[in-house]
């Protein structure tokens, strides 16, 4: 199972799709970087501007390190930002400042998806990382009685981290919507830069589909392999 060329089949318009996403948000953001917006505001300032003017005011904004790990903690309401993001008064840099605040936006409103994306996240961690040793031993040991149980453990664990993949998607588009909304709105950018600034939130947002699919894709091929869809056997 190992070298199954089965995987490589299901796998590769994932794997196509997840290099030419993480090669257009590299892309992307060096382009706009280069382009100060015209609000001259920093990352940090447009974001705590966006969650001000939405009365979340109780959002805290820290300075990480790394490129691109800009990300929004809901357990201690903390949005972090990235070297090149926070001090940064870029239209790649607001953009990204705006999409972090977004989510901190749906946080304090009870967004839906965001609160089903929380609530996977344990048992998604945990059947990302365990869901393969389940199934490679059940299919080792196919012929016992209990062989094909654990298969199916491990495919309901696997189960878990694509729905984590796909409830994401909403999570992410939304948090961009907003952005884009909020960004013109607080004079963070002009009308004819927000079109640019939302190309850097696009391309992000595609790697969150090359994500879902690459999780959808390997779902299907354990199924497969597995010969619970479509009857082909597990030898």
């Amino acid at each position: 199972m190992y070298f199954d060329p089965l995987y490589f089949l299901f796998l590769a318009p994932a794997l196509i799709l997840s290099l030419i996403a993480t090669t257009m948000v590299k892309s992307t953001f060096a382009r706009y970087a280069k382009h100060p917006s015209s609000g001259g505001l920093t990352g940090a300032q447009a974001a705590a501007l966006m969650l001000a003017r939405s009365g979340a005011v109780d959002v805290k904004i820290e300075h990480a390190r790394g490129f691109l790990g800009d990300h929004y903690d809901p357990t201690s309401k903390t949005l972090r930002l990235s070297n090149g993001v926070y001090d940064s008064t870029s239209l790649s840099a607001v953009g990204v400042a705006c999409h972090e605040a977004g989510h901190a936006l749906q946080h304090a409103s009870g967004y839906k998806p965001l609160v089903w994306r929380s609530a996977l996240v344990p048992v998604a961690s945990f059947g990302s990382q365990f869901s393969y040793f389940f199934i490679v031993a059940g299919l080792l040991f196919s012929q016992a009685p209990w062989g094909m149980s654990l298969v199916k453990i491990g495919i309901v664990l696997f189960t878990a981290a694509v729905a984590f993949s796909l409830v994401t998607l909403p999570v992410e588009w939304d948090a961009s919507a907003r952005a884009k909304r909020q960004m013109v709105a607080c004079g963070v950018v002009s009308g004819s830069e927000a079109k640019d600034s939302s190309k850097v939130l696009n391309a992000a947002f595609l790697t969150y589909i090359a994500a879902a699919a690459s999780a959808l894709l390997t779902l299907l091929y354990y199924l497969v392999r597995s010969g619970l869809l479509g009857g082909r056997s597990r030898d």
